[in-house]
């Protein structure tokens, strides 16, 4: 694959399914420069893994794939090294969009926030209508693994209503 057939690629993607970047970053990505970070870091991973892409799924559960993996790999890397440079010296590529805060929608951010690694994963994926054996494909457990973290996600939003 030339690197222009990949950019044309990673572009085409970016553009078609660039809600899954942002969901992704604003679920385990906290703050403004840790956004950043996470979103270059995910648009690297994907960019790396185009020529590893043999269209055998959608490209919206690889790119998943890919940017759950690398999610889940830099919150492990952020726990080891605290950020050093001060955050007023940083200039941020995700910027808050000035529509209207649905206070509803910042509530779930803020309870997948919460949730382990995993399953913040599953959430997401669940709310964007994977099926369970997609998500256990995508993030390497039992379909019936899924079911059982599924259900207690639900009644651990439940409880928290």
């Amino acid at each position: 694959m030339t690197e222009r057939e990949q950019r044309r690629i990673f572009e085409q993607w970016l553009g078609e399914h660039r809600g899954i970047f942002f969901k992704i970053v604003r679920a385990y990505a906290f703050t403004p420069a840790d956004q950043d970070d996470l979103f270059q870091e995910i648009s690297l991973q994907v960019w790396k893994s185009i020529p590893d892409f043999r269209g055998e799924s959608k490209a919206s559960t690889w790119i998943y794939r890919v940017a759950l993996y690398a999610a889940l790999a830099w919150t492990r890397r952020e726990k080891r090294q605290p950020a050093t440079q001060p955050l007023a010296a940083v200039e941020y590529t995700l910027t808050i969009r000035a529509e209207p805060i649905d206070e509803r929608l910042d509530w779930l951010y803020d309870q997948i926030a919460g949730l382990e690694p995993v399953d913040r994963s599953l959430c997401l994926l669940l709310l964007d209508g994977f099926s369970y054996r997609e998500m256990a494909e995508m993030v390497g457990i039992s379909e019936s693994n899924v079911g059982v973290k599924i259900h207690r996600i639900k009644q651990k939003l439940r409880s928290e209503v």
